[in-house]
């Protein structure tokens, strides 16, 4: 039936959704490792995008390479040595020589690689040309021309594709095989509709594919990808507004908000709130009046007054005969809220409780008794909030506080405990405005853009270890003033052992060179009670200095605390940075930020200029976007992010614009798409089972 040996599945004459294991050069044990990868069709295959491109219309002689420039030589290896080095490591060096010279290729702690060289091969390498005592490419890329018969050029331009491949396909197998899937591009189905692709100025689905393989110069990849990069954000984006459209259908509680309840709430809060504070709170206050469920993310840099906020919400559906619940990603956060409530409702007759793992059996056991009969009316608590065995009686209305610690399902569970509640995610992570639109594309989004007023300003320094003494100084004549310290250790290779282990190094060490201040130590494998007890005594001042792994990232707040070390800065994130920044400063003195660190890398020393420069969270987020990239930038795989081939956040966000105002503007005009058929099914084929958790924020 078709021009080339490929089976159609079952439920499709198409033969691109045909199984790979029939198309020539692939067969089972092939389909199987390409399976692997992710790839199980020819229309898989022709959507993996290669990573990186060559250019081997100017492989260079190696006698013409220059310095700190990137190259690519072609020559026969002439020897290959493994040698060891310092604990346990080693080094692999393969000399390559053409007629002109010889360039050694090193790798450093691949022993792994060494079998796949022999001596006599020609091979193809690329990288950054070096010179140490001679020639060097430090971790080149490789590929072995004699054995993947790969002399002859690919396409007339010399632009040779590189792919994201596995063990046991190589580059020369896999361009092979897309050289073959290619010829089933005839019945690729184009889904963007015709007007977009011209409005845009996007190249055509088939000659887009055609190119982002094979391309016929570096400028028609650009073109080629833009191309994709679109049709990606597109499809996501029209996901997004079908879930946007189906919240609209959907019918919650419509809450009472009147005068009385109004003024009820703003007495148990000690200050004025801000404008923004003002301006949110309006927001907030029309959707929980509205009968559809609100959906909200709340923005807020560190110390701008989200939780008041929040309470508000949370106190409305109280006042209307609700229950509500508020989930932290951590006991010592969970139990801060806690107090922080206890504080502002002491006038209040509400009843709390606090859920936490570790709490003693007959005290959850009463809570949960008391929460599923209606008597509690607020739950605070951690991932505990979500467990099979809590039961709301009504609950009415949810917030999730630094919402990206969560994955989406997480926040799905708790949004099921009760009869379509209010929605309220917060995060003090400021996130830019690319990655709002596209985790959060569906939500509606509140920004609080100051500071409640009498905040002191937070002077951050970075301090080489060489100069420590003059900052232990400042350290000393800040607590003799009645301050407080915390000084923050990183978590060491993922590794809560050393992480603790330096901590309590770092106390002992801190009380030896601090003798007459008191010093303590806080750690995630506390007890809760523990915890709760040594935050309690830094509160109430019977602690002057305490050590900390990054158990205190977020949500501490002890206006007291004029001064923070971070002990090798250079190991955390911009986004972690800025919020431990955010611990301090709280109160009306001058505040000290100190990052003690001897950075060995470009981007470590980048990351240290930043938060030094700016306090400006979104502007720190976009930096750290640049840094990271979308995948890095707060764990995103579990929180909704898709898996992009072609588009990225942290450069296409003029693209993300444009395709999420053709995307909303399409379902507004045919909510069904039954006008876009071929939309319609991609989207599906996308996204199908996660349209509901898009949503969950």
């Amino acid at each position: 039936m078709y021009t080339v040996g490929v089976k159609a599945s079952p439920t499709t004459e198409n033969p691109i959704y045909g199984s790979l294991q029939y198309l020539k050069g692939v067969g089972p044990w092939r389909a199987q490792v390409l399976g692997r990868m992710g790839l199980f069709t020819i229309q898989d295959l022709l959507y993996h995008f290669p990573r990186d491109y060559q250019d081997r219309s100017s492989i260079k002689a190696i006698a013409e390479v220059e310095l700190d420039t990137s190259a690519t030589i072609k020559g026969k290896i002439l020897s290959v040595r493994l040698r060891p080095t310092w604990k346990g490591r080693s080094v692999l060096e393969v000399l390559v020589g053409d007629a002109s010279g010889t360039i050694t290729a090193t790798w450093f702690n691949m022993p792994f690689i060494k079998e796949k060289f022999r001596t006599g091969e020609e091979v193809l390498l690329h990288g950054k040309i070096k010179r140490y005592r001679y020639l060097q490419m430090v971790n080149p890329e490789f590929e072995f021309l004699n054995k993947e018969k790969e002399d002859e050029p690919l396409s007339p331009s010399g632009i040779v594709p590189i792919y994201p491949v596995t063990e046991g396909i190589n580059q020369g197998l896999f361009r092979r095989l897309v050289r073959k899937a290619l010829e089933f591009v005839p019945y690729l189905e184009e889904a963007l509709p015709g007007p977009l692709i011209e409005a845009r100025h996007l190249l055509p689905l088939k000659e887009a594919i055609g190119e982002v393989h094979f391309p016929s110069s570096l400028e028609s990849v650009k073109k080629a990808r833009r191309r994709f990069a679109y049709e990606e954000l597109f499809l996501f984006q029209t996901a997004l507004a079908l879930r946007r459209q189906r919240i609209k259908t959907e019918r919650g509680n419509a809450f009472r908000i009147g005068l009385k309840v109004d003024e009820h709430i703003r007495r148990l809060f000690p200050f004025r709130l801000t404008q923004s504070q003002e301006k949110v709170l309006e927001e907030i206050r029309q959707d929980m009046q509205s009968p559809r469920p609100m959906n909200r993310l709340l923005q807020g840099d560190v110390g701008s007054g989200k939780t008041v906020v929040a309470l508000y919400a949370l106190l409305v559906a109280v006042a209307n005969g609700f229950q509500a619940a508020l989930m932290a990603p951590t006991e010592v956060l969970a139990g801060q809220h806690l107090h922080t409530l206890q504080r502002y409702l002491q006038k209040a007759t509400l009843k709390m409780a606090l859920l936490v793992g570790g709490r003693a059996s007959k005290v959850r056991k009463d809570d949960l008794k008391a929460i599923r009969e209606g008597e509690i009316n607020l739950a605070i608590g951690t991932h505990a909030l979500i467990s099979r065995d809590v039961q709301f009686k009504n609950l009415g209305v949810v917030v999730v506080d630094e919402q990206h610690k969560f994955g989406v399902l997480q926040r799905d569970r708790l949004r099921q405990k009760g009869l379509m509640p209010d929605v309220l995610v917060m995060t003090a992570t400021p996130i830019p405005r690319s990655l709002s639109l596209t985790l959060f594309g569906d939500l509606d989004i509140s920004i609080i853009d100051e500071k409640p007023p009498g905040r002191s300003p937070v002077k951050t320094l970075w301090i080489p270890r060489r100069r420590l003494t003059e900052a232990y100084d400042l350290i000393h004549e800040e607590v003799k003033r009645g301050r407080q310290a915390f000084v923050v250790y990183p978590l060491v290779e993922d590794s809560e052992k050393l992480d603790l282990k330096s901590a309590q190094e770092g106390a002992e060490r801190l009380q030896s060179i601090f003798p007459e201040f008191r010093v303590a130590l806080l750690h995630g494998r506390m007890a809760p009670a523990q915890k709760d007890q040594i935050m309690g005594s830094f509160r109430d001042k019977k602690i002057d200095i305490l050590v900390s792994t990054i158990v205190i990232e977020v949500g501490i707040d002890v206006p007291n605390a004029t001064i923070m070390v971070i002990e090798h800065a250079e190991r955390f994130g911009l986004a972690q940075l800025h919020q431990l920044r955010g611990r301090i400063g709280r109160g009306s003195e001058v505040s000290y930020f100190l990052l003690f660190a001897d950075p060995k890398t470009p981007e470590a020393r980048k990351r240290l200029e930043i938060i030094t420069q700016t306090s400006d969270g979104f502007r720190i987020a976009e930096e750290d976007l640049k840094l990271r990239g979308p995948g890095e930038f707060f764990g995103t795989r579990q929180h909704g992010l898709p898996d992009f081939k072609a588009a990225d956040l942290a450069r296409d966000l003029p693209l993300l614009k444009a395709a999420r105002e053709d995307a909303f503007k399409m379902i507004e005009a045919d909510a069904s798409l039954e006008s876009f058929p071929l939309v319609k099914k991609r989207v599906l084929e996308k996204y199908k089972g996660r349209l509901r958790l898009v949503g969950v924020g």
